[in-house]
């Protein structure tokens, strides 16, 4: 969110070049000497698939499987997801029109940068509190439509494009609309998604919520990265990679992939010198270009990505159409990489003042969670150099896993003889992801 500052508190980016304790060449070429390391290594010790969904993941403690699978656990996340979604719809709905309204920070941080360390730590945590889908369950139960159908089957070939739209929805909002801030506007965007994901719901059952849904989608595809997974309905502990081969490549992977890396990376371009010179020189509104840019860059991810994993010689049995979302699962960590580097410091410092913001949700000197006298820690801003290191550490190693994660998934598709050769123009395409990516940080 470029447009929401607090005090001191920077939306996005590294801040410049001048935070990072080595010169911003120095460290692209470190990132990128990095991937071509880690690919080398994986060629000569990596020959052989290591994960399979079938196998893979040691069964989590009897006590704690009876637990998250149970009712009343589940029942237990629904009212509390349910009891935020109100407590924020009040604000929403009643509150002053703004920025230190809750519903903005909660809307901007806690629900869209927040669900990546939710996920990460919790598994699909989105899915077990999303309003919508308990709405959607609670008029199959009035209505006695069995649990999860709808009308009609959800058509395969749609798999996740309605999902990417509703992602590109919501950071054309963010990062296009000059309103983003206003009440108005964002009140109607998510009364729209509501009652999209209601009306979609009650027509394909929750199948169109598991698709459908940008904000359950993306909770889904982030919380393939944790270590909780489930095997013949049990509970399993996996490691982060060999959860993350679990991931079901569908239509529309590829898309939402590039929405969600393209618009990160976009959000840093938007406001780099360059752009703003050429956006002047228009002498137009800045929704058109952007709008153009955004999708230039969201498409022009998943157009790279799919003529790379195309571009892989023999495929065997493996329809070369198909292979850009069996790969598209390699660009999950890159997303979750560049989403630390972006977000950090807005999430950790404007998640505080949302919380103080949130026991004051009329702006009345309220103080009904007891946090409205709390006050923002600015320690991360204030030490650039563990700020900067970490940001690009993240990014690094977001694509030192996806090169892992292709690199098993090749073994399993391509050919003995391509193995290595059939991954070469994937592992170009990362090189410039991880090019581009570090550009735009530091020149944000």
């Amino acid at each position: 969110m470029g447009q929401l500052t607090v005090g001191r508190i920077s939306a996005h980016g590294l801040g410049g070049a001048k935070d990072l304790p080595i010169p911003s060449e120095l460290a692209i070429a470190g990132a990128v000497a990095a991937l071509v390391v880690s690919f080398t290594v994986l060629a000569v010790a990596w020959r052989e698939p290591r994960y399979d969904a079938a196998t893979s993941g040691r069964t989590a403690p009897a006590w704690l499987d009876r637990l998250t699978s149970s009712r009343a656990f589940a029942i237990v996340l629904r009212v509390i997801g349910m009891a935020f979604f109100l407590y924020v719809a009040a604000a929403a709905v009643f509150g002053k029109d703004s920025l230190i309204n809750p519903f903005l920070g909660t809307f901007y941080v806690i629900l869209w940068v927040g669900l990546v360390p939710a996920s990460l730590l919790f598994g699909p945590f989105f899915k077990a509190v999303s309003p919508a889908r308990t709405i959607s369950m609670l008029f199959a139960k009035v209505s006695g439509v069995p649990e999860g159908q709808g009308l009609y089957a959800y058509p395969a070939r749609l798999g996740y494009w309605p999902a990417a739209l509703g992602l590109f929805s919501f950071v054309w909002l963010e990062l296009v609309y000059p309103h983003s801030t206003d009440l108005g506007p964002v009140r109607l965007w998510c009364a729209a998604y509501l009652g999209i994901m209601l009306i979609g719901s009650a027509v394909w059952g929750t199948t169109f919520l598991a698709r459908a849904d940008p904000f359950e989608v993306y909770s889904s595809l982030v919380a393939k990265l944790s270590v909780w997974g489930r095997r013949d309905g049990a509970l399993v502990v996996r490691s982060p990679l060999g959860n993350l081969d679990t991931l079901v490549a569908r239509p529309g992977l590829v898309g939402v992939v590039g929405v969600l890396f393209g618009s990160t990376a976009f959000d840093s371009f938007r406001e780099s010198s360059e752009w703003l010179g050429i956006v002047q020189s228009l002498s137009v509104s800045r929704i058109l270009p952007d709008t153009l840019a955004l999708v230039a860059f969201s498409a022009g991810v998943a157009l790279v990505l799919a003529a790379a994993t195309m571009a892989t010689g023999v495929t065997g049995d493996t329809p070369r159409r198909a292979l850009p979302d069996l790969f598209a699962h390699s660009v999950v960590p890159i997303i979750v990489g560049y989403i630390v580097a972006h977000y950090l410091t807005f999430f950790v410092e404007y998640g505080q003042q949302t919380l103080i913001q949130l026991s004051d949700p009329f702006s009345r000197g309220d103080d009904y969670l007891g946090t409205a006298d709390l006050q923002v820690n600015y320690w991360i801003s204030l030490h650039p150099t563990f700020l900067a290191v970490t940001k690009v550490l993240a990014v690094v190693l977001g694509h030192v896993v996806g090169v892992v994660a292709a690199h098993d998934r090749a073994i399993k598709l391509l050919p003995p003889r391509h193995h290595l050769t059939g991954q070469l123009p994937l592992l170009m395409a990362m090189v410039g992801f991880t090019a581009g990516g570090l550009y735009l940080l530091f020149a944000a």
